[in-house]
């Protein structure tokens, strides 16, 4: 699983509210003004807030500062009813696309029976991710998965998952606990789109890892581009396009390095200029 709802319980907050005038200051600003639009996809959980106990559509704000931090623009993309043609139609209005972590895919979308660790399906969340991602490749928008959305575009292409990682390494060490995210080291191929995001980055990076399950088999179109020690998958880019890239690490959670969002938000403005001019 790419993050599980003690991780949500732990670190979300809600997204809320409206931004004040100084807002409006800085979209007057040249920056502000060619800006990517990044949209990022969003849990749908029982969520509490004062007096209110209701379903709602959150994600912890770490996702929204790695955006912004890099330029870009950030939107929620709630799980919704979804067709070819609504998919389509949300990704006419972004520039680029952040698949976020959260709770286990239905095994029954790669084939397989579910494991007794493996949480109940959120069907809507899985349609609705898999359709934006199909969107995305088709119409060649920069794309990044994260942990969950590394995970989703592996089974959307076809291919399938290790539903629990410890059943395969015999160690903790990829979800040490709930809300504890633990530390491993990943090799980065060389050469790869990964490799350039990253730049100096390239070869041995620690990263922040939360999540008992991995991709297994590797669907047709994608590279492995980086592992742990012990062989686990942790990064993917699919060939064919100008940026598609996922990890099963959350760089979101490190603020003092920004690369793979400064990346993708370079990859979605390079998108957006050469679609104006088209």
């Amino acid at each position: 699983m790419a993050s599980n709802d003690s991780e949500q319980g732990a670190r979300t907050e809600q997204t809320r509210g409206r931004t004040g005038g100084g807002a409006d200051a800085a979209a007057a600003t040249p920056a502000a003004a060619s800006a990517p639009v990044i949209g990022i996809t969003t849990y749908l959980e029982q969520a509490q807030t004062g007096v209110w106990d209701v379903p709602a559509s959150f994600l912890p704000k770490v996702y929204l500062d790695a955006v912004t931090d890099a330029g870009g623009i950030a939107v929620l993309l709630p799980p919704q009813p979804v067709s070819p043609e609504i998919a389509r139609r949300v990704l006419r209005a972004l520039d680029g696309l952040i698949v976020a972590g959260g709770a286990d895919i239905d095994p029954a979308r790669y084939g397989q029976a579910p494991h007794p660790r493996t949480g109940a399906p959120r069907h809507d969340r899985d349609d609705w991710e898999d359709a934006l991602l199909t969107a995305a490749i088709e119409a060649e928008l920069p794309f990044l998965g994260i942990c969950r959305g590394a995970q989703m575009l592996n089974v959307a292409l076809g291919g399938t998952l290790v539903q629990h990682l410890p059943d395969l390494v015999g160690s903790e060490s990829y979800q040490p606990g709930p809300a504890v995210f633990g530390e491993v080291t990943v090799a980065v191929e060389p050469g790869s789109r990964l490799a350039a995001t990253l730049g100096d980055a390239a070869g041995a990076l620690p990263v922040h890892v939360y999540h008992h399950q991995a991709l297994d088999a590797l669907a047709p179109g994608l590279t492995v581009t980086a592992r742990t020690g012990d062989g686990v998958i942790e990064a993917v880019e699919l060939e064919g396009v100008p940026f598609g890239i996922g990890v099963q690490w959350h760089p979101e959670e490190n603020a003092a390095d920004r690369r793979m969002f400064a990346g993708l938000v370079e990859a979605a403005r390079r998108h957006r200029t050469n679609r104006t001019e088209a």
